[in-house]
Order: structure tokens, then C-alpha cells, then sequence
């Protein structure tokens, strides 16, 4: 094999690894759902809003209403943070907690970046039952 040979191989290799771990993680995210959740730095972690839900569109003045703290339930769902403090990446991150306002609780979490448009998101009540999501990149 010739210098010109490895050095293409590798080229392609470096091509085919590189959308994931350079693709920035923040911007909107559409979930299963219908919801589009805002993702962005907070420090350093990763951290998530709500953006809009079916729930917003039909009454866009939406409170946290199953919230299990009786004192947050008067608190807008719009802008609400649902992702906190997630760390690692560039792809990978962990150790955070997703809030659900759907059932008032929080999750511990991870997030992964699959693709550079797909966003997996994975919430685990005491870490044993987990559920997993996908959403993608909105435009």
C-alpha cells in the first residue's frame, strides 16, 4: 500500500466518523410526541426546554399542574426546563435528570447524539426501569 493509499483511507475514515462527535447537540428537537423541545448549553452541561406540545398549542398558557412539588404547579410549561445537568458528550451525555410534566416526575437520564438529526434520550425510574425516545433534529 502507498503513502497516497493510507492517507485516503484514513481521510474517508476521519469523513465517516466525524458528523456525530461535530454536530452541535443544541437546537430544537421534535419529540415522538409531537413536542419540540429547545436544547442548549447551561454551563457546562446540557440542558432542555419546551418549546411548544400539543397540550401548548390548544392552551398555550399551560401550567405544571402534576408537578409533585405543590408549590411548582402554577409555573408556566412553556420554557419549562426538562433537561438539567447532563455532562460528557460530544456525543454521549450523562448523569442528568429528565423532568416529565405529563406525570409531575423526574427521571435520571442520558442523552445520545446517533446521528447528526437524531437525538436518543433515555429516562430511568430507580435506575432499573428505563424508557428510551428518539427525536430528531427540527429545521
Amino acid at each position: 500500500m502507498n503513502a497516497l493509499t493510507v492517507l485516503a483511507a484514513g481521510l474517508a475514515g476521519l469523513a465517516l466518523a466525524t458528523p456525530v462527535a461535530a454536530a452541535d447537540v443544541g437546537g430544537r428537537w421534535l419529540t415522538p410526541t409531537g413536542a419540540t423541545i429547545e436544547t442548549y448549553s447551561c454551563g457546562n452541561a446540557l440542558c432542555g426546554r419546551i418549546d411548544t406540545s400539543e397540550g401548548l398549542r390548544k392552551n398555550p398558557d399551560m401550567r405544571d399542574t402534576k408537578n409533585s412539588n405543590a408549590s411548582l404547579r402554577s409555573r408556566p410549561v412553556k420554557g419549562l426546563v426538562m433537561l438539567s445537568g447532563f455532562t460528557g458528550g460530544p456525543s454521549k451525555w450523562s448523569g442528568g435528570q429528565v423532568y416529565n410534566p405529563q406525570d409531575g416526575r423526574t427521571y435520571s437520564g442520558s442523552v445520545e447524539l446517533t446521528a447528526p438529526d437524531k437525538l436518543k434520550l433515555t429516562g430511568c425510574a430507580l435506575a432499573i426501569f428505563c424508557k428510551s425516545q428518539e427525536w430528531k433534529r427540527v429545521n
